[in-house]
């Protein structure tokens, strides 16, 4: 067994996002993702039910059409095939994602 820190090397890179997967263990994938405020919008529709908390900081996603804000502690799920986007993210925003395939 190891142990690791959610906070450790989490510095936002200079631009985008970036997806590091925890744990992948049969039909469940846990992500840690740490956002930069310069982000190009992009939709995404998946195959898999997602659930994701802001751990640190805010953003927010346009969810089949909605606008919704995410501040630490908040969180969310995203049923399969659901449209989403992050539209704004702040500096240094760190989610942790559970992807159910």
């Amino acid at each position: 067994m190891r142990t690791a820190n959610l906070f450790a090397g989490a510095e936002a890179p200079l631009e985008g996002e970036r997806f590091e997967t925890l744990l992948s263990h049969k039909n469940l994938v846990i992500e840690r993702i740490v956002s930069s405020a310069a982000i190009t919008p992009t939709e995404y529709v998946q195959a898999q039910d997602e659930w994701v908390v802001m751990l640190q900081g805010e953003a927010t996603l346009e969810v089949a059409g909605e606008a919704i804000k995410l501040h630490s502690g908040d969180y969310l799920l995203l049923p399969a095939g659901t449209p989403h986007t992050v539209r704004r993210v702040a500096q240094g925003a760190l989610w942790l994602a559970v992807h159910l395939h």
